[in-house]
């Protein structure tokens, strides 16, 4: 009853504050539509160059600024070009989209976009090795660009949806991000770093002004304010609802509850540097001694699904491989084979809120490796020294999330486990090839091929443990409508409308 009270209390007292901070986003007595989203993380920045792998920063800035191509249904899709082809292996040409300005009325050109893409690499933020084989940039005409690459880059259209365009003669001065100018749907009027940010909409957008007059992004940091903000009309839109705190948005009459499969999935990677994971056997052994199916259906419900690949299904190039058995029998005899017939000690880390359930994830995946006598002692670390240790391979086993941010196989796996990345121990010169190749195919249809055979070895040496791919989910009050929760994880309200106040 005490935690129930204080719950509310914290509720009260975030959507009290909420109110207290934003009237100006109340609805008009003229039925202006306005709609507010409490997302999960707020965004710290809008500087989406410097801060390009951050899904909160994304997700906001996406409503501003726009790139050449984004994925939709698994396919890349124009929105900034509308065309491309590689008249070369090396060389790749986008025609741009005609009549397009930003919301300040400068014209788009193949300008801004080389001057977008030189500020990014400038500030050599986490996604610019996606460009390590792009030798030049170069506006051909105001409607043209040119790429050339050292080799062929079959990855360079999934790379470039995270590519968001400014004006050049802007994009790289002080300050412009405080409150950037895009080509998109919304424009800023106000943002308040891990506050606060207020968007109106763009009514010169290219692809029509918004329904929505006004789109408010809150910060609310307690999922418990979150959700009573939702049930009492003063938010709108959530996402990333905790799996045990569904119940809480399902069943009302008022809210609209959805899932959707993301790109967002669990792995649980061994220390290959590391005895007694030096060894296949043991590695295959810890797997099959998990009860992955009972276990996600437990902690996750319809949230998430038993794992087909070392990323999630959905992702171009995706490899759909057969989730290994529960076999306890098969465990103990992997282990006694490698030479540890009465079981062996290890640990595992995981960082502290890593991900949803993450701490009874990682309780359940412990107690199923004690029936077959291995003792894993779980080691819970803070954010900072989880990284630190991670970063150093101080560890045995890591537990964590991990989401493929361009939506293309190669984003996870040449990025994680070509043997440069030494990111766990593991080195496979064939398993490079496979990527490497995949990565420099200009061919789309050829690469997913070469993505399963990359799968299949990384499953059948069990760098890992993949148990679950994550669905994201969505609550949203009736009155809104036309509003799709993305496998990225990050909406688009472009097309959003509300009835009513």
């Amino acid at each position: 009853m005490l935690r129930k009270r204080f719950v509310a209390a914290v509720a009260v007292a975030v959507l009290a504050a909420v109110a207290a901070c934003s009237p100006a986003s109340e609805p008009g007595t003229d039925g202006e539509q306005v709609l507010r989203y409490a997302p999960a993380m707020f965004p710290v920045s809008l500087d989406t160059h410097k801060y390009a792998g951050e899904e909160a920063v994304q997700t906001a800035i996406q409503q501003i600024m726009e790139p050449l191509v984004r994925v939709e249904d698994g396919k890349i899709v124009p929105v900034l070009a509308t065309s491309w082809e590689n008249p070369d292996p090396n060389s790749w040409v986008f025609k741009l989209r005609s009549g397009v300005k930003f919301s300040d009325g400068t014209a788009f050109t193949a300008k801004d976009v080389v001057a977008s893409y030189e500020r990014h690499k400038k500030l050599d933020g986490p996604l610019v090795p996606l460009y390590s084989t792009v030798t030049s940039f170069a506006a051909t005409d105001d409607q043209t660009v040119t790429v050339k690459t050292s080799k062929p880059l079959g990855t360079l259209l999934s790379s470039l949806t995270l590519l968001f365009i400014g004006p050049a003669a802007k994009v790289d001065t002080d300050g412009f991000f405080n409150q950037p100018i895009g080509t998109g749907p919304f424009t800023v009027t106000s943002f308040k770093p891990d506050e606060n940010l207020e968007l109106a909409a763009n009514p010169t957008y290219w692809d029509g002004p918004p329904k929505l007059a006004k789109l408010e992004f809150v910060n609310i940091p307690e999922v418990a304010g979150r959700i009573t903000g939702l049930e009492n009309g003063e938010v709108d839109v959530l996402t990333q609802i905790p799996p045990d705190q569904v119940g809480s948005v399902k069943g009302s009459e008022s809210i609209t509850y959805s899932t959707t499969p993301s790109w967002t999935y669990y792995f649980n990677w061994f220390n290959s540097n590391r005895k007694p994971f030096t060894d296949k056997r043991v590695r295959q052994a810890f797997w099959y001694a998990l009860n992955l199916e009972g276990t996600v259906k437990d902690l996750f419900g319809d949230l998430a699904s038993v794992a087909q690949a070392p990323l999630a299904q959905g992702v171009i190039g995706a490899p759909k491989l057969s989730p290994y058995k529960y076999d306890p029998a098969k465990a103990k005899q992997l282990l006694a084979e490698a030479g540890y017939p009465n079981g062996l000690t290890t640990s595992m880390q995981w960082p502290l809120e890593g991900g949803p359930n993450i701490r009874a994830l990682a309780q359940a995946m412990i107690s199923d490796w004690a029936k077959v006598g291995i003792t894993v002692k779980p080691l819970e670390k803070e954010r900072a020294q989880w990284l630190e240790d991670f970063g150093k391979l101080n560890w045995d086993m890591n537990l964590q999330t991990n989401v493929t941010g361009t939506g293309d196989a190669d984003y996870t796996l040449a990025r994680l486990y070509v043997c440069s990345a030494k990111r766990n121990g593991y080195c496979n010169p064939a398993l490079d090839k496979l990527l490497l190749d995949a990565r420099s195919s200009v061919d789309q249809a050829a690469r997913p091929g070469l993505y399963q055979q990359a799968g299949q070895i990384l499953w059948d040496d069990a760098v890992g443990i993949f148990p679950a791919d994550l669905a994201s989910n969505a609550a949203v009050r009736s009155r809104v409508q036309n509003f799709v929760m993305p496998p990225s994880g990050r909406p688009l309200f472009a097309k959003v409308s509300v009835s009513g106040n």
